[in-house]
């Protein structure tokens, strides 16, 4: 099974940190890992680093475009779709500070929530701690100076 832990980046920080998102997962990674005074400083300077997740906009966004779906449910708050064919399940639960996404099987079910996300929000970075994976949703185009 797959977990993924959406947070959602200020956008000075992703920009800053464009290209740069192991620094990112390695902080997220140390909360995880720490505890006592070290938990807490960790968890302070990922607060600052964060914006607050707009789950109102989120659960109208997943209602207008998916509600549809064959293959969507939701109850409880949980959102969960199951692509059939492919053997892909995903579940969907806003948390207080981030977006939790449960994947099994193919990643077409996931992408499904993914895409969603990535349209209600420009800077939404996904972190799987357990397999080492992280990376934008929406990835970020670098500014070029002349």
């Amino acid at each position: 099974m797959r977990v993924y832990q959406l947070y959602l980046i200020e956008d000075e920080f992703a920009n800053h940190y464009f290209g740069r998102e192991r620094m990112f997962f390695e902080l997220f990674l140390e909360s995880k890992s720490s505890f006592g005074e070290l938990k807490t400083i960790v968890d302070k300077q990922i607060q600052y680093i964060s914006k607050s997740i707009p789950s109102l906009r989120i659960h109208q966004m997943i209602h207008q475009q998916l509600s549809k779906m064959k293959g969507f449910t939701m109850e409880n708050g949980l959102y969960k779709v199951e692509v059939q064919g492919k053997n892909s399940k995903a579940i969907l639960m806003i948390k207080d500070g981030y977006v939790l996404v449960q994947a099994e099987g193919s990643y077409e079910a996931e992408a499904i929530f993914f895409e969603v996300l990535r349209k209600c929000e420009q800077s939404f970075l996904a972190i799987d701690i357990e397999h080492q994976r992280y990376g934008w949703l929406k990835p970020i185009k670098e500014r070029k100076f002349v």
